[in-house]
């Protein structure tokens, strides 16, 4: 691969990476390492590659100084139709934990959910954020002003429950960590498992 092959294979990736929120020409800068020029000349090829290759779905925008990867407007009829009628999606081990964590331990920071699964929680919480599963119920008073996290409605409809206190109590006795985040694991997959 010469030099402006690798710089589009680079802009491509990171714009497909942070989606709709784009990435300036100073941001592409710093990310790849490239001068300004080399930056335009790539973003040019690329757009030219996009705009007059017809297999492709995708096109190059630039928008108020940002630069994304969007979907062309000759497909805008396909994509309404995923749009209208979304693929059902099971939640993935991650997202099922941070659920069972909000759900019993609401209202909970991320830090906190973070300390009782000892990994980072930013995309399940996000999952669960856009699934309307869980919603901001608030925020934390001093230094920071950390989100609060609580369960939604629509939890309540997805485990076909009346209202939050109907979740299966747990019984957790004094264990170590870890084996009290399997058996609150375990409680809660056997709840999701009654609700299907």
């Amino acid at each position: 691969m010469n030099n402006l092959t690798t710089l589009m294979s680079k802009i491509e990736s990171l714009l497909f990476v942070i989606g709709e929120d784009g990435l300036t020409l100073h941001q592409l800068a710093q990310l790849t390492d490239s001068e300004p020029t080399e930056l335009q000349e790539a973003l040019s090829e690329l757009k030219a590659r996009y705009d007059h290759d017809e297999a492709r779905g995708i096109m190059l925008k630039e928008l108020a100084g940002t630069y994304q990867l969007i979907s062309k407007p000759a497909n805008a009829e396909v994509i309404e139709k995923l749009v209208e009628n979304p693929p059902a999606q099971s939640l993935s081990q991650a997202a099922l934990e941070v659920l069972a964590i909000v759900a019993y331990k609401q209202p909970i920071t991320r830090v906190e959910i973070e300390d009782l699964r000892g990994v980072k929680c930013e995309r399940p919480l996000h999952t669960l954020n856009q699934k309307l599963l869980i919603q901001e119920v608030g925020r934390v008073e001093g230094t920071g002003r950390a989100i609060l996290y609580g369960t939604t409605t629509e939890f309540l409809n997805y485990f076909g429950l009346n209202r939050i206190e109907d979740l299966p109590p747990l019984e957790v006795e004094e264990f170590d960590i870890e084996e009290e985040q399997d058996l609150f694991m375990s409680k809660f997959q056997e709840a999701f498992a009654q609700t299907k």
